[in-house]
């Protein structure tokens, strides 16, 4: 298990300036990664104990991180 918060700065170094410039200009992009920041942050809190969930709800809240993730990375390439 991993314990390292997957930012997606750090998941998309290649696309620093095109992120910030889509968070502005591309609201439905914005409102995915905001989604998807609060959604790590969960998964972070609960992998070091701060908010310990089963491992049933951790599954599927990783599921829901990798959706946006593969999500958040198409818009990226296509735009």
């Amino acid at each position: 298990m991993s314990h390292v918060p997957h930012e997606l700065a750090e998941e998309f170094p290649e696309f620093a300036k095109k992120f910030h410039n889509l968070k502005i200009s591309h609201p439905y992009f914005a409102r995915r990664s905001e989604e998807y920041h609060q959604l790590n942050r969960q998964i972070h809190r609960s992998e070091t104990n701060v908010e310990p969930r089963s491992d049933e709800i951790m599954t599927d809240l990783r599921k829901r991180r990798m959706s946006l993730k593969d999500e958040i990375s198409s818009i990226l390439r296509s735009s």
